[in-house]
């Protein structure tokens, strides 16, 4: 009787820190730099987000999938944050190989440092109208301007798999689990 009590009360505290994290994240704007309350919301989101359990196997002892699907149901109607391994183009569709990640204030710019996720990367798809919004070193810019999905993909998949470690993006994800929107964070 007692663990379940102790089980509900932790569900309880689990749920409200979770609403109060979704609450703080859509508080900021696009030109927004960092500031202690988004950073804390975003080592906070990033640090629940590594943490989830995996998807449970099939029921037929098979490793599930990683694709689209099993995403969707994970992180629909989220934002995220991320690092982008890989992107590309198949059936006029843009897809992205992503894994959680962290971001923290640089100590001594108005810039973010990139902590790197660990663990394997999952692929997820954009709608065609995602809006991308790239900064340096990705934009030509310090605060985001906007370019197309070609535009992304070019850009990153030009860049050695090295350098991809060190970029993070903010993921809006819609309610069937699909990129609506690509933010790259300002790095020196």
């Amino acid at each position: 009787m007692r663990v379940a009590h102790r089980r509900t009360t932790t569900v309880r505290c689990l749920t409200a820190l979770t609403l109060g994290l979704l609450a703080l994240t859509g508080c900021g704007g696009p030109d927004d730099g960092p500031d202690d309350g988004q950073a804390a919301t975003a080592t906070a989101t990033a640090t629940a987000s590594v943490t989830s359990a995996p998807p449970a196997p099939s029921p037929d002892g098979t490793a599930p999938s990683s694709g689209p699907s099993a995403t969707a149901a994970r992180w629909a109607g989220t934002k995220q944050f991320v690092q982008i391994d890989d992107a590309r183009t198949a059936d006029g569709r843009t897809y992205l190989s992503v894994r959680p990640a962290e971001k923290k204030p640089h100590p001594r710019f108005e810039a973010w440092v990139i902590v790197p996720g660990e663990g394997p990367y999952t692929e997820v798809s954009m709608t065609e109208d995602a809006q991308v919004l790239l900064s340096v070193p990705l934009g030509d810019a310090k605060h985001p301007a906007a370019y197309t999905q070609d535009e992304f993909v070019g850009r990153l998949t030009a860049r050695p798999s090295s350098d991809r470690a060190l970029l993070g993006f903010d993921l809006s994800f819609d309610g069937q689990g699909r990129v609506t929107r690509v933010q790259s964070l300002y790095t020196p």
